[in-house]
């Protein structure tokens, strides 16, 4: 049986549950679990199901607890559960629990839990297909009317990393879902945010995605880059959008952009390349473009207002304005905490050795951010691909948020989940995640020493390589 196939069984299995029952639903708070709760939400909302939804920053022991006290009879885990069968199993038996999830599996054979996965199926959950693609694909196993849900499960991709100027695996059919039915449609263009609603300047000012040097967060600095280019800021009175640029203007500006980032006439690489327009969104809204939504709901989830990603997912005009609002906080808290990380460069809080880069924000940057940060600055072609980035921050209680990426995205041998397992082993803690990328709560008292350890086997990793 194919992955695809195992959804039909699924969907049979919950249909036989006491449908007068509400259930409960789990999520992550990044931009995967957000759309893949959307998805649920829609999804069961439309069988006529009642339901009730909560968003958390991690699955740990005291969200087991409050889950063994709730009166629900079914529970779904969203974009998360995988690493944690063992102890959902020994906390809520006698609950009927589905895990949708593309992280890495804990070695556990569950003998209750309802358990999809890609990696159980020899897919890989880092760039087949995300979590919210499973839920999707839940979805639809459930009602083929769910199709119309696609385009959601590829905001979620993107929020993921899993676009890479194109999609693979079970991305590629659930973006065919969203082209044919309509939801979803594909173009080549400049790929920055804000294309679609802000003045050109603008666009370069608020640009993380790419990091532009001395031009994002600088509006004085973005106007002098396109002057030196020789492109007008206004036609008349008018600001100029990218839309209004020539062919030649665009080529002239992709072009400086890749030698501000790279220093060399590398390929286009991320700036250049396929973008995805949502069809039901007006031209003007920050909502056409799916990756300007993924980075909508990766906001509202940072930010502790979860709830208005999921409206916005679903349609909700007056909640999709306020996060659009949100979202403004949120891309100048990311560009404070860009101009952090360069100010340090080099020195004790942001460490650069050979094949690895550790970054200490303590109170600097936002727990909840610095996940981020450590993704724009992999993205950023500041450091040759491979390079390991470990970052720190503190959160508002007495314990430090680690977040680890590895430069470019690339294929690596390095797991990080298992670096991160090895580590919080030693110090403390809970950690998970992908081979790419992966995260933990560490007690606060003991990040020099996780910084000490995770730099002995990334030191260790390069001797190795070396050899």
């Amino acid at each position: 049986m194919d992955f695809i196939e195992v959804f039909e069984g699924v969907a049979k299995k919950f249909n036989t549950l006491d449908r007068t029952k509400p259930i409960k639903i789990i999520s992550n708070h990044d931009c995967d679990g957000i759309a893949s709760a959307a998805i649920l939400v829609s999804a069961l909302s439309r069988a006529g199901l009642k339901f009730s939804l909560s968003i958390v920053q991690q699955l740990n022991q005291e969200v087991l607890d409050s889950l063994k006290l709730e009166p629900y009879e079914t529970v779904i885990f969203a974009d998360m559960g995988s690493g944690y069968l063992s102890n959902i199993e020994k906390n809520l038996e006698g609950k009927n629990i589905f895990v949708l999830d593309h992280h890495k599996p804990e070695d556990y054979n569950p003998k209750f839990i309802i358990h999809i996965n890609p990696h159980l199926f020899n897919l890989d959950g880092t760039k087949d297909v995300c979590a919210a693609g499973v839920c999707y694909l839940f979805a639809k196993a459930l009602n083929e009317e769910n199709r119309d849900l696609a385009h959601i499960a590829i905001i979620g991709a993107i929020g993921d990393n899993q676009e890479k100027n194109g999609f693979f695996g079970l991305n590629s059919l659930i973006i065919k879902d969203a082209v044919d039915y309509g939801k979803l449609e594909i173009k080549e263009s400049l790929r920055m945010f804000g294309m679609q609603t802000k003045s050109l300047h603008k666009v370069l000012e608020y640009s993380t995605n790419p990091y532009i040097p001395n031009v994002t967060g600088n509006e004085r600095g973005a106007i002098k880059f396109l002057e030196d280019l020789n492109i007008k800021v206004k036609d008349g009175s008018k600001y100029r959008r990218l839309s209004n640029l020539s062919e030649e203007e665009m080529k002239r500006l992709i072009t400086a952009i890749i030698l501000k980032r790279m220093g060399s006439e590398d390929a286009p690489g991320d700036v250049f390349g396929q973008i995805y327009l949502i069809k039901d969104e007006s031209d003007e809204s920050p909502t056409r473009d799916a990756r300007e939504f993924s980075t909508l709901l990766n906001c509202c989830g940072r930010l502790g207002k979860p709830g208005l990603g999921i409206a916005a997912c679903l349609g909700d005009k007056k909640m999709k304005d306020a996060a659009v609002e949100l979202l403004n906080q949120y891309r100048r808290e990311i560009i404070a905490s860009l101009e952090w990380f360069y100010k340090n460069r080099g020195g004790l809080k942001v460490k650069e050795g050979k094949g690895y880069v550790l970054i200490n924000a303590e109170d600097s940057v936002r727990d909840t951010l610095i996940g981020t940060l450590t993704s724009i600055v992999a993205k950023s072609n500041i450091y040759p691909e491979g390079t390991i980035l470990v970052s720190l921050a503190h959160t508002l209680g007495e314990e430090t948020k680690v977040s680890t990426r590895i430069a470019g995205f690339m294929d690596s041998a390095f797991d990080l989940r298992e670096m991160i397992k090895k580590v919080v082993k030693v110090t403390g803690g809970e950690g998970g995640g992908h081979r790419l990328a992966a995260g933990a709560t560490i007690p606060q008292e003991k990040e020099e020493e996780f910084l000490k350890l995770s730099e002995q086997i990334l030191i260790g990793a390069a001797v190795e390589e070396i050899k």
